[in-house]
This record gives C-alpha cells, sequence and structure tokens, in this order.
C-alpha cells in the first residue's frame, strides 16, 4: 500500500477492553499527537484506523471482530494492536488485508506501523499535548497503571500470556506522571494493573528519587506518596496478599480512600485451588473482619465466578456462606466462561450452563439483599461525593465507595453553579439496591476556592 502524506495526517481510533487497555489507547494516541497527527472522530474523517482490542472471553473477540470489521468496511485501512493481537493468527486469519497486528502495550509498534503507511509533516508536531498525555476519562479522573503483566498463572486466565510477566514502572515516573495529572484538574485516581498489590516485586524493590528524596518500587511506599497529593486514590486488584494489611490504617487516615477492590473469586477452598489463586490460603473472613477493625468505613469490592469446573453444590454453597457472612459492599459475579488457552478447559466436571446461570441468580439474589440493607443504613449520613455528570434534571455523583462504571451513583436534586468534577457536602435521603439518593448541602469545591 502507498504511503500517505498529507498536511493534516488523521487518524482514527476504537478503544476496547479494561482500563488497563484503556491506558494503553491513552499512551497511543499521545505520542499520535505529539508526532503532529490529528485524531479523527469518523472512519470518514481517518487516514487510517487504529483498533485496540480485547482478547480475554468469548464474547470480547467477538466484539473485537466486529470493531475490526466495521473498520475496514467503513475506512479501509486498519492497524489492529491489543490483547487480541496476542492471540496467535486470529485477527490475520478473519482479516488478512489489516495494516498490521501487535499485542498489548505496544506503542511503539503501533507508531513504526503508522510511519509506514501514513506521515505527518516534520513541522507538524504538537508542542501543546498536556504533560500528562492525552486522557479519554473525563477530566476530573483518570486512571493510574502502575505495571504491566502478571507472574501468577490462574488456571481461567491467560494474561500473562498475553502481557507477560510482572513488570513494575519506576516508581519516580509514576508519582511524576500523577502530580502531572493533578496539576491539570485531575480529581481522582484509579491505580490499576493486573496485579496491583505485587508492585515492585519483579525490581526488587528498586530505589528512585522523587522531589529529592529516595523511595522505593514497592507498593505501600507508593501509596503513601500518592495519598500525599489533593487527590482521591482508589486502588484496583489488590489480591488479598498479607502486606496489604499496612495499607489499612492509611485508609483509616484518610491518606488514600477506603475502597480496597479485591478479586476474591471463590470461597471453596477446593475450587480456590483449581483455580490456582495467589492468596488463597489466607483466612479472608478473618483479614476481613481485622481491616473493617482498623478502618469501619472501608468499602470492599469484589467480583466472583459461579460455575467453576468441578464446582459442587457444597462448593456453591460456601461461596453462598462466605457472602453471607462477608457482607461485602460491591460485588460482580460471572458464570465461567471458557477461554482458549487456559488451563481451566481442560480440568474435568465442567457445569452444565443451565445450573452456571442458577447458580449465578441465586448468587445475585443474596448479593441485592446486602447490598440493599447496606446502602439503606447511609439513609440521614453526611457524604462528600464527587460530580461525574450533570443530566436534565439531576446530578449524578459518586461516594468514596464507588468507583466510575462498576458501582453505585449517588443521584442529586439539581442545583446551579455545580460542574463536573465539583466535591459535594450531600446528605443521603434514600436508598435502592444499587444506588443512593440525596440532596446537596454544600458545594465544597465552590467553598474551597474563596
Amino acid at each position: 500500500m502507498n504511503k500517505i502524506s498529507n498536511k493534516q495526517a488523521t487518524v482514527g481510533f476504537v478503544s476496547l477492553g479494561c482500563p488497563k487497555a484503556l491506558v494503553d489507547s491513552e499512551s497511543i494516541i499521545t505520542r499520535l499527537r505529539t508526532e503532529g497527527y490529528q485524531i479523527s472522530p469518523s472512519y470518514e474523517g481517518a487516514d487510517l484506523v487504529v483498533v485496540n482490542t480485547c482478547g480475554f472471553i468469548d464474547d470480547a473477540i467477538e466484539e473485537s471482530l466486529d470493531a475490526i470489521g466495521e473498520a475496514l468496511n467503513e475506512n479501509g485501512k486498519v492497524i489492529v494492536t491489543g490483547c487480541l493481537g496476542a492471540k496467535g493468527n486470529i485477527v490475520q486469519d478473519n482479516y488478512p488485508n489489516v495494516l498490521a497486528v501487535t499485542g498489548p502495550q505496544a506503542t511503539t509498534e503501533v507508531m513504526n506501523a503508522v510511519h509506514k503507511h501514513l506521515t505527518p509533516l516534520p513541522t507538524t508536531h504538537d508542542n501543546n499535548v498536556p504533560a500528562q498525555g492525552i486522557k479519554l476519562t473525563p477530566k476530573h479522573y483518570a486512571y493510574l497503571k502502575i505495571s504491566e503483566g502478571c507472574n501468577h498463572h490462574c488456571s481461567f486466565c491467560i494474561i500473562p500470556s498475553m502481557r507477560g510477566k510482572l513488570v513494575s514502572r519506576p516508581i519516580d515516573g509514576l508519582l511524576e506522571e500523577a502530580k502531572n495529572l493533578i496539576d491539570a484538574g485531575t480529581k481522582e485516581l484509579l491505580v490499576v494493573s493486573q496485579d496491583t498489590g505485587a508492585y515492585g516485586v519483579d525490581s526488587r524493590y528498586a530505589t528512585g528519587f522523587w522531589q529529592g528524596r529516595p523511595v522505593k518500587t514497592k507498593f505501600r511506599d507508593l501509596v503513601q506518596y500518592l495519598g500525599e497529593m489533593d487527590a482521591w486514590i482508589r486502588l484496583h486488584y489488590v489480591y488479598p496478599y498479607p502486606h496489604i494489611d499496612e495499607i489499612i490504617p492509611m485508609m483509616a487516615e484518610g491518606i488514600v480512600l477506603p475502597y480496597l477492590d479485591i478479586p476474591f473469586q471463590h470461597a471453596s477452598p477446593s475450587i480456590l485451588k483449581a483455580m490456582k489463586r495467589p492468596a488463597h490460603s489466607e483466612n479472608n473472613l478473618e483479614r476481613i473482619r481485622k481491616w473493617r477493625e482498623m478502618c469501619p468505613e472501608i468499602t470492599i469490592r469484589s467480583t466472583f465466578i459461579a460455575g467453576f469446573p468441578g464446582e459442587t453444590d457444597d462448593d456453591f454453597e460456601q461461596l453462598l456462606d462466605f457472602l453471607q457472612a462477608a457482607q461485602l459492599d460491591r460485588v460482580g459475579c460471572f458464570t465461567y466462561s471458557p477461554v482458549d488457552g487456559a488451563n481451566a478447559n481442560d480440568l474435568p466436571k465442567h457445569v452444565p450452563e443451565d445450573i452456571q446461570e442458577d447458580r449465578l441468580e441465586r448468587f445475585m439474589a443474596v448479593q441485592e439483599k446486602i447490598s440493599a440493607n447496606k446502602l439503606q443504613s447511609r439513609i440521614g449520613q453526611r457524604i462528600t461525593v464527587l460530580v461525574d455528570y450533570i443530566e436534565e434534571d439531576a446530578i449524578i455523583a459518586r461516594s468514596k465507595a464507588d468507583a466510575p462504571e462498576i458501582d453505585g451513583v449517588v443521584v442529586l436534586n439539581k442545583l446551579p453553579n455545580i460542574s463536573a468534577g465539583n466535591f459535594l457536602e450531600v446528605e443521603i435521603t434514600d436508598a435502592d439496591s444499587h444506588d443512593l439518593y440525596g440532596k446537596i448541602i454544600t458545594n465544597v469545591t465552590l467553598l474551597s476556592a474563596c
């Protein structure tokens, strides 16, 4: 294919998948803008299109393949990146006419492919790209990806084969990125990775330097330094390693949000063993009790799999018993789905789909009651919320207990002079099984600006 050269070389972009993939998209778009490429909001206005794919489960693969096909039909010139690109020749077998295919976290490879097919004028480099880079989230929150890959080999997961082993980012670069984001107006940083609590293990906790001070590439140190910045810090994808206990007092002291996203996945010892989960031998109920003792305000979110191969009725009842005992605040559950290349596919006694769906329904019914009771207990409380967006007749905000897109919201009466990114003090007046409702007491952001 002939290389295209024009005064405003333009690239379309489709971003699919998890927050980690979103950060990859932000990195690529930042490089594109820095080198002078324009980003097109449509297929028609683009000289070529980059599609960042997901390839973890069958539904995600289908969505990614559909997106590639649509981009080819609408534009004709497509570069594919992301997790699906790391899964053999799936992309090439379905779409042999794509321009290039790369795996995830492959900004350099994507840019090389763009350079091969599309060249901006040498004088068009964009010096106005902000120090924090281009973000695809609303201005008031951003994802901070602290590492790539994972050293574990959970039997249902193929992340290590797609994203490689754990590689922690240098701590000085992370802290600089966080500072730049906050200086630019970010009010909440969501710390993400495949295995957040393992940060620094691969580097043997190498020492970096931040603002003239030595600081170790270590999870606790990272959390401590992020907590000194003027923003909400929310921790995601944290396995229940013993050293996580060191973080809970920081939550109690208000250094970081009292929120822990910790994927337990199951409660039956035999199923956890079959899953090859890290830290599966920990007494999680006792850990949860201690965490709440240290920080009564802590919100614990988790995800679980129902119908994993070999899951018996007794295993599932153990999971329901755990759910009742743990009284988790936010919970997601999925039926087991075979992932091409995962070791769990070879396990015996796969659970029939109808039984999986029945167990999922029973699981969510139990959790819905727990969630409803917990949210009802917040009626009458005064809390601080962060405004996400304004609707025609309401303000949609989140509390410290709510991460964007996956948790609930706080629905408020609409008042003037309130914008996305404002902190408000509100009183909770009602609740359902997922969301809170309230009235505004004070615009904290306006008060702090006076």
